[in-house]
């Protein structure tokens, strides 16, 4: 969209929305630069968009969908679409389909989430649905058990499944370990959460002819975010121009960064939601430009996924770091940070999933490999340790299929807090 629609936005957002009017006060009254608008507080931000009596929104809530989010906020909170911005959302998101390897005729296994006001797979299904390529839907969900899901894969000759990480990954656990097999699958698209190497390896071993790429960037509370840019790294998108504007913001400054390899937070402006604006709203990862072609950057992990022990702050990023450098061999296809608390003191847990068909001999010698590569990174864990403020680290062993997951989402669950609470 022009300048001027964005401006439009602004002045939109700014008359019929009590939130932004409030928001933009300090503000000249014909501000219209988006680097001259503030970053919007999310704590804020849903504290004023209740569904009754809502500040956000800039008209009634008399023609719209209403979708459950989680935000990056991680409680649920209800994000609204007319039917006119689900459909541009839902278009836009399709045509980047074609940038992930859809090709004509292709026999898609929608495996996302439906039910309890969650948006994934009605999203993922309605931007088949307006893919400008033509393609078979198979609308089976997330829920569905892996060994009756495998069958109905089978029978139909799926050749592509879509669905979170987590989801494709039991599913791959399944395949390996049953007789099923599903050689028609030749593109496998997550989305939803992070997909790490270990699990990479896992789906590569259990579909060796499927090429795993991203389905896209999007979220129901932020948008569309970023549309696949082909090529070896899933990492990489590229702004959905003219439907949204990202920016990537210094984390001390709020500045703009225009550098290829600085690291900053995820902002965007969606230019097509005028019911409930999205302007300048942190979408709740952290990217950097890539420079190797315009807009093009890649998505570097959640803003603040992580925990605290004790004293110690760690991070999920750190840990798979750590197992990245440890498990030369591709024993480990999947893991999650535990944090319990026992005698007065905090202790974490790195529970790891074994890659199936891998033999438990070495894992003793891997887990301490582990653990010494995420001390070497945060050494104030050992420090703490030997000050007896929290308790040594430790490995514990599990199938991927054991993994925490979230049971409305199916995405992993990252961090697991186990301490009791008053």
């Amino acid at each position: 969209m022009s300048a001027q629609q964005l401006s439009d936005l602004i002045r939109f957002a700014r008359h019929n929305s009590p939130f932004y009017q409030d928001l933009y006060a300090p503000l000249p009254p014909h501000t219209d630069r988006l680097t001259d608008l503030p970053v919007v507080d999310q704590q804020a931000f849903w504290a004023a968009n209740s569904l009754h009596g809502s500040r956000v929104l800039t008209g009634p809530l008399s023609e719209a969908t209403v979708y459950k989010t989680g935000g990056t906020t991680g409680s649920p909170k209800f994000s609204v679409y007319t039917r006119d911005e689900w459909r541009t959302f839902v278009t836009a998101f399709g045509q980047g389909l074609v940038d992930t390897g859809l090709r004509p005729g292709h026999r898609v296994a929608d495996l996302f989430y439906a039910g309890e006001l969650y948006a994934s797979f009605l999203f993922v299904l309605d931007s088949l649905a307006h893919a400008p390529v033509d393609n078979v839907r198979l609308p089976i969900g997330g829920a569905a058990p892996p060994e009756s899901t495998l069958p109905t894969l089978r029978d139909l000759s799926a050749q592509v499944l879509a669905g979170t990480t987590t989801t494709l990954c039991r599913l791959a656990e399944q395949t390996l370990s049953s007789a099923v097999r599903l050689d028609s699958v030749e593109l496998l698209l997550f989305g939803g959460e992070a997909l790490f190497d270990d699990q990479r390896r896992l789906l590569t071993t259990a579909f060796p002819r499927a090429e795993v790429r991203s389905v896209g960037y999007a979220s129901v509370d932020a948008g569309l975010l970023g549309r696949p840019v082909p090529g070896p790294d899933a990492r990489v998108h590229r702004a959905f121009t003219p439907y949204s504007l990202v920016e990537i913001l210094d984390d001390s400054t709020d500045e703009p960064v225009t550098e290829p390899g600085r690291p900053g937070r995820v902002v965007v402006t969606s230019l097509f939601r005028r019911l409930m604006p999205i302007i300048r709203y942190p979408a709740g990862d952290r990217a950097e430009w890539t420079g190797t072609g315009h807009g093009h950057f890649r998505i570097l992990g959640r803003a603040e996924e992580g925990v605290r022990v004790g004293p110690v702050s760690l991070y999920t990023q750190d840990a798979q770091d750590a197992v990245a450098a440890a498990d030369t061999a591709g024993q480990v296809a999947g893991m999650q940070l535990v944090v319990r608390r026992w005698d007065g003191r905090d202790g974490l847990v790195l529970r790891l999933a074994a890659a199936p068909g891998r033999a438990a001999d070495g894992r003793e010698a891997l887990a301490s490999a582990v653990v010494r590569e995420l001390e070497t990174v945060r050494p104030l864990y050992p420090d703490s340790v030997r000050a007896g403020f929290v308790h040594p680290m430790s490995v514990e062993w599990a199938r991927h299929r054991d993994l925490a997951v979230n049971p409305r989402s199916g995405k992993l669950v990252r961090v697991l807090d186990e301490r009791p609470t008053a």
